[in-house]
């Protein structure tokens, strides 16, 4: 009898495998015919210049070895020296604000504040700037958010944006371009679910259409420090999951329609530049998924601007939650982001 049992489960488990694997095929093959189908219609949106890079990633060179140091020391700061940068704590708030500013100055840039109130709370967009060498010419803006929802350390979200931003300055000081280089750490992104209209960005991308200025685009730091090799870490909303890698090892760059062409200049630039994964979408609007950042504003103005992102929640687990910490963030991977970004960055502002 006892036998007979164990053959019997066998058999049963042997009968499921089976029928796993014919509907993991199954599903494989439906997808594949999905993805023939709409290919047709989403090409304009997800092809992109240069090609994926699908190697094994090297040893790190010495300018990404200190790159990731130094990000590794301001995520640390703003994240646990710091902490939670919300409406519950102002005082973080302010104090971010405070170390950006002061890093800037360090650096030896000339830095200015935008001011405005969300819920009467005064808040304030930190602002350096790269002159051109072009009197009047155009400008690139460079852009992170500094604070975070309430509860969260915001680590991925956004330290690491703002530790790129910061990098990106003091890697670019003293260089001359073309056009000018704004890198601006923008408050209140989150803004609670009052409206994009009252985030930083927003008040910033007005000021910029009010004084007439005329920019390259802009590129949105938003998430760069979650990365994963494992088979299916990185997810999608119907139908970009037919479409893009199912490991989360990739930077994205997103932006709309409008911004297509400056969408497609910085993939091709950044597949070129380094070595290590990366994607792009230029989508229509309605897909809400590709504006939930700081570049939204931008596109309210006419102004070409895109997301440079790890995906957020459809890869990181840790997203607006106490768990968003230092140790959660792969600065090594982040690093040769910031490396490709840089050359990227010199290539726009070169014009």
């Amino acid at each position: 009898m006892h036998r007979r049992t164990v053959q019997a489960v066998r058999g049963v488990l042997t009968h499921a495998r089976s029928m796993e694997i014919r509907v993991n095929q199954a599903r494989k093959w439906s997808n594949g015919l999905m993805r023939f189908l709409l290919y047709p219609l989403f090409a304009r949106y997800i092809r992109m210049p240069g090609r994926r890079f699908q190697g094994s990633l090297g040893v790190l060179d010495p300018l990404e070895s200190e790159i990731a140091r130094r990000s590794k020391e301001l995520v640390t700061v703003m994240a646990e020296g710091i902490g939670e940068r919300s409406i519950r704590t102002v005082e973080n708030l302010n104090a971010c604000a405070d170390f950006i500013e002061a890093t800037f100055e360090d650096l030896g840039y000339s830095v200015v504040s935008q001011h405005f109130e969300y819920r009467k709370i005064p808040m304030r967009n930190v602002i350096a700037e790269l002159p051109g060498t072009e009197s009047g010419g155009k400008v690139l803006v460079l852009g992170a958010h500094y604070d975070t929802v309430i509860g969260c350390p915001g680590a991925d979200d956004n330290a690491t944006g703002v530790a790129a931003l910061l990098e990106l300055a003091r890697l670019l000081k003293g260089k001359r371009f073309k056009h000018t280089i704004r890198f601006v750490a923008f408050a209140n992104e989150e803004s609670n679910g009052d409206g994009p209209e009252l985030m930083g960005s927003y008040h910033y991308a007005r000021s910029c259409h009010e004084a007439g200025d005329d920019l390259v685009g802009m590129i949105s730091l938003e998430m760069l420090g979650s990365y994963s090799d494992e088979e299916g870490s990185q997810k999608y909303p119907f139908p970009f999951n037919l479409f893009y890698p199912s490991k989360g090892n990739f930077i994205g760059f997103v932006g709309n329609i409008d911004s297509g062409d400056f969408v497609r200049s910085v993939v091709g630039t950044f597949r070129a530049a380094v070595d290590f994964p990366a994607e792009g979408v230029a989508a229509p609007d309605r897909f809400q998924d590709i504006n939930r950042s700081d570049h939204w504003g931008f596109w309210q103005f006419g102004y070409p601007a895109l997301m440079a992102t790890d995906t957020s929640n459809f890869r990181y687990e840790h997203l607006h939650t106490a768990e968003d910490t230092t140790e959660q963030v792969d600065f090594e991977r982040m690093s040769r982001v910031i490396h490709g970004m840089l050359q990227v960055t010199e290539k726009l502002a070169a014009g």
